[in-house]
């Protein structure tokens, strides 16, 4: 077996025996030799300078060493276009062009070499943009700014470019915990499957604020109501909706919690219905939560914690109520994100402060990780997305 150059000799002698064993786990029906292309979106400051490229193998699951493919300050989160050949990145900066704003930056994407090319850059209207999302159009890029609070739309060009906002939105009030909530942080801007709703996940207010969206124009209308609320102090960072968008499910960073919200999209209405917690039992030390993710066929649900530095999993059997079923450790430290492959036989999870990304085995059929013993080095990954 020829070695992989993403691996070290350590990382081989671990994982070289497992293979075998690994693929059964995780039951793959990939072709053999399906290569992936992966973005990075990274922290620059600390070695890294952009948005990185790698391939990932879903037969195998072994993930290249990363090559810089587009050289831009922070850009953490990422975003790709319907037609697969623009990329869209916030830049998590607090001053741009002199003014206390991030930017968001447009590249196209060669198909032969992953290289991106930058196409041009625009204000996010707000300090921190920290999330970002396309409509299914292709039409409208939205961007959540964690310092202030707000959120703004962008149309999309028919040359891929970014046009400046068509709309800036800033959010009010505060929460009950004195030191992350003093006032708004807006964290993820989330669009329904059937690409009619936005619902803005606001840690500093407890809020999710819902609105229609108008992707040929790239603007949104408050819904009625206009928002829904999770438990006091628990910070809603990020959200996914279930794979028969009858629910929301939201990750509250402060209290490591994941909140289930009835969807009726013709409203569009949230309706709250409960929570559980991200962490296992007897764990008492300080976490934050980060991400979540729910595979295709909608039968499990990941999150991962901070602190803890694992990966809660969750049986989605009873969409109104996610049981806990496993918590696997990431391998490394602060999982900021993580990713299901293309086949959804692997998991790469993100570690920002042990600066790497580790791939694990999964088992469609359990929802249960394996660690395979790869651990890929790159300085504070942030995001990733194939």
């Amino acid at each position: 077996m020829p070695i992989p150059s993403a691996i070290t000799r350590r990382q081989l002698i671990q994982g070289v025996a497992a293979l075998p064993a690994i693929r059964a786990f995780g039951q793959a029906t990939a072709a053999s030799g399906a290569e992936h292309r992966l973005f990075a979106g990274t922290y620059t400051g600390k070695g890294s300078r952009g948005i990185y490229a790698a391939s990932f193998n879903s037969d195998t699951g072994e993930l290249s060493d990363f090559r810089l493919a587009a050289e831009t300050e922070s850009p953490s989160f990422l975003a790709l276009h319907p037609n697969g050949k623009l990329l869209y990145a916030v830049n998590e900066v607090d001053h741009f062009q002199g003014q206390s704003a991030g930017a968001v930056s447009a590249f196209s994407i060669d198909g032969a070499t992953a290289k991106l090319t930058f196409l041009n850059q625009v204000s996010s209207r707000g300090g921190g943009p920290c999330h970002i999302s396309i409509d299914r159009t292709g039409k409208t890029v939205a961007v959540a700014n964690y310092d202030g609070g707000s959120f703004a739309l962008f149309p999309v060009q028919a040359s891929g470019q970014l046009g400046v906002a068509s709309q800036f939105v800033k959010i009010q009030g505060k929460g009950p915990n004195a030191d992350r909530q003093e006032g708004p942080h807006t964290h993820s801007v989330n669009i329904s499957p059937d690409n009619a709703t936005l619902v803005v996940a606001d840690l500093g207010t407890d809020q999710l604020l819902v609105y229609r969206l108008h992707p040929a124009t790239a603007t949104v209308t408050p819904a009625d109501p206009p928002f829904a609320k999770v438990d006091p102090g628990s910070g809603p960072r990020h959200a996914a909706f279930s794979r028969d968008s009858q629910y929301l499910y939201v990750l509250n960073e402060i209290k490591s919690t994941l909140a289930t919200f009835r969807f009726d999209a013709g409203s569009p209405r949230l309706t709250r219905l409960g929570s559980t917690t991200t962490l296992p039992k007897g764990f008492g030390g300080e976490n934050t939560t980060a991400e979540l993710a729910i595979d295709r066929a909608g039968r499990f649900l990941y999150a991962s914690n901070r602190g803890n530095d694992s990966l809660a999993i969750f049986d989605l059997h009873d969409g109104a109520a996610p049981r806990l079923i496993g918590v696997q450790s990431t391998g490394g430290k602060e999982p900021r994100h993580f990713t299901l492959d293309p086949s959804e036989n692997w998991v790469l999870a993100a570690n920002q402060n042990s600066d790497n990304v580790v791939v694990f085995a999964r088992n469609r059929n359990t929802g249960l990780l394996k660690p395979t013993g790869q651990k890929v080095a790159l300085s504070q990954p942030v995001y990733l997305l194939f």
